[in-house]
């Protein structure tokens, strides 16, 4: 099974020029739990990720309204983005690693074509359970990235509400 067979294809995005309001708005609008980050320059490539925790946790360490934080102080930098025509192991194998739940989906010139959450990957072994053929994906395979995605990290600190922004964890 393919990435694109999977993923959610209308995805809501802001860029580093919006403020974590608007990108909470997007969020509450669109019932998800990220969005993606664009570049301004309109090239359509993805130069981060935003989360609702990143949107929560910077209005705490920061002391700030959401509309006087850019998106660009609370986005996560590293984007690790699958492809279309990956298979899902390989897509959930990067879920698990790098410990997050959702991850953009690139066509091949890099441009944001979905996401895939794993979320989508639940639901995809639910429906091939219940339709009783065989699985490509099982619930053996989402609680086990699901227990590698929720493993607490080590060493994290917690900031007072003016503490460092970047201490924070680190999920998507």
């Amino acid at each position: 099974m393919k990435v694109e067979q999977l993923m959610t294809r209308k995805v809501k995005t802001c860029t580093t020029a919006d403020n974590l309001n608007r990108a909470a708005q997007m969020m509450w609008e669109g019932d998800c739990g990220c969005v993606p980050v664009m570049s301004t320059d309109g090239d359509g490539a993805v130069v981060g990720m935003v989360t609702d925790r990143d949107v929560a946790m910077a209005a705490y360490t920061q002391g700030k309204a959401l509309w006087a934080i850019p998106v660009s102080e609370a986005m996560a930098r590293k984007v690790i983005a699958c492809h279309e025509g990956d298979g899902i192991d390989h897509a959930d194998a990067l879920m698990r690693d790098n410990r997050i739940r959702r991850r953009p989906v690139l066509d091949r010139s890099g441009r944001l074509i979905g996401l895939l959450s794993l979320n989508d990957v639940a639901r995809e072994a639910h429906r091939e359970k219940m339709s009783g053929t065989r699985a490509e994906v099982t619930a053996e395979d989402v609680a086990e990235t699901l227990a590698s995605v929720c493993e607490p990290r080590t060493g994290h600190q917690t900031p007072g509400p003016a503490g460092p922004h970047r201490a924070r964890l680190r999920r998507i």
